[in-house]
């Protein structure tokens, strides 16, 4: 009978730690859950923005229709310049979140660990958060000229700080007792922060990697729309600048979109996936 009890006892402790919530869903549904509704959420958009231009409350030269935004759309797709500004810009942007990672995670460690630096750059990480990019911008042709390295300078700017920050602020939600443990097992700085600090903090760095990125896209069209250079070649940014420049509505409204379209796209293939394994693994099904 005891056993019985015991049983039925860990029976009900495990029932406890089993999230809540669950469903298993095909790829199919999941596909459909997360691309239907921004899908009709921009056809809404469009629709709106056709109401808006019948009923004429602005002139062509400011609101443009729907189908002639397509059509500046559908002519750079049908010449390939869209290939090109995308390629551009995304791969820049790529790769200056990659370093920014890999500059921004040591530092973000050394922040939340290490008080003197925490006291002495903690600050500045925050007021270099809040700096809007386009400041550096300047600064940076005037120091490397119109070239890469001035639009990575600026990019990094951009995205360390978010993804320094955002550890620090995932490191220092870790229960205590966890980094203790970690000690009495043995483990030294390099290990502690390899397989506890870094894993336990994983939802908040995870929300200023989140963070980096659309910072090192916002700091990236801010460096394209004023570095312009053949030498550079041309992005999105460009090809926004080139649009105000000839005043060109339906040229502005489409470099504006595609800049949209990739965020968005970005957010949907790779940090969604990543954020709702995060979440998973921890059991926190609820708000997926």
């Amino acid at each position: 009978m005891a056993d019985e009890a015991d049983e039925a006892v860990g029976a009900g402790l495990d029932s406890l730690d089993t999230p809540t919530g669950e469903r298993r869903e095909s790829r199919g549904k999941r596909f459909l859950r997360g691309f239907v509704p921004p899908v009709v959420f921009l056809a809404l958009l469009v629709a709106l923005w056709q109401a808006l231009w019948a009923a004429a409350f602005w002139p062509e030269s400011m609101l443009p229709a729907p189908l002639t935004v397509w059509d500046e759309l559908a002519g750079i797709t049908v010449d390939g310049e869209i290939f090109e500004f995308v390629w551009t810009s995304v791969h820049r942007a790529a790769l200056g979140f990659l370093i920014g990672v890999v500059i921004g995670t040591p530092l973000g460690l050394l922040v939340a660990k290490v008080r003197l630096v925490r006291a002495a750059v903690g600050p500045f990480l925050t007021g270099l958060q809040s700096l809007p990019s386009v400041a550096w911008v300047p600064a940076a042709i005037l120091w490397f000229g119109l070239n890469d390295a001035s639009i990575y300078f600026v990019v990094l700017l951009g995205s360390v700080p978010s993804i320094a920050n955002g550890l620090v602020s995932g490191i220092d939600q870790i229960p205590p007792i966890l980094p203790r443990v970690g000690q009495v097992m043995g483990a030294n700085r390099l290990s502690s922060a390899r397989h506890i600090l870094l894993p336990a903090a994983l939802p908040g760095f995870l929300a200023g990697l989140k963070q980096g990125w659309a910072f090192s896209w916002r700091s990236l069209m801010a460096a394209e729309l004023i570095a312009l250079s053949p030498a550079l070649g041309k992005g999105l940014g460009a090809y926004l600048n080139e649009g105000s420049s000839f005043n060109s509505m339906e040229g502005v409204i489409s470099a504006i979109f595609l800049i949209l379209l990739v965020g968005v796209g970005i957010e949907l293939l790779v940090f969604r996936p990543l954020e709702r394994s995060v979440l998973r693994a921890r059991g926190l099904t609820a708000s997926l």
